[in-house]
């Protein structure tokens, strides 16, 4: 039927509807809070597509159903958090808030919040000189990983949690974050 989304081919779906079909374990709430988000024309179709490409990674493949908070905020309200919470009275590019507790059965679980700063996310962009739109996406799988467990405190941490981040990014067709000569690696 003309209009029906499902005649499209895949190609022709974006990305937000094949989040929504995928049978993964994990869902995302995207709350707009605070910042001028607009700049970045399809930033909820790229949060659910980086979070797509870490559920579907095969090492989180058993990972029991889960929901997470992304909340898109600005520099001020970074500020405050990373103030209240790590000691550090300056805005941040992304925190992640792991939950608490689990709630027994329930399902699904949930992960955690995360919060981004959309100015010093298209700062550091133009720095590193990328898109927002990748950058966005790796802020989204780094705090996600957090959410997951993983760190970046010792040098082993760092360098699993950076291959993780590459390896899901690659997925994306996002080249490394971390620079340096090497592509990043093949996704089966």
């Amino acid at each position: 039927m003309p209009g029906d989304p499902d005649s499209r081919s895949p190609s022709e779906r974006s990305p937000s509807a094949d989040a929504r079909e995928a049978p993964l374990w994990l869902s995302l709430d995207i709350l707009h809070e605070a910042g001028d988000w607009s700049r970045l024309g399809q930033r909820d179709a790229l949060i659910e597509a980086a979070g797509r490409a870490l559920a579907s990674d095969a090492r989180f493949a058993a990972h029991p159903p889960a929901e997470a908070c992304v909340a898109l905020s600005d520099d001020e309200t970074l500020r405050m958090l990373n103030a209240q919470f790590r000691g550090k009275d300056k805005p941040t590019n992304v925190l992640s808030f792991p939950a608490l507790e689990r709630f027994g059965a329930a399902s699904p679980q949930p992960l955690g919040d995360i919060v981004l700063a959309q100015e010093t996310l298209e700062r550091e962009a133009a720095e590193q000189g990328v898109t927002a739109a990748h950058h966005l996406q790796h802020l989204v799988v780094h705090g996600l990983l957090h959410l997951l467990g993983f760190d970046h405190e010792t040098d082993a941490d760092a360098g699993e949690m950076e291959g993780l981040e590459i390896e899901i990014l690659a997925s994306l067709g996002i080249p490394n974050p971390y620079g340096g000569e090497e592509q990043p690696p093949s996704v089966p």
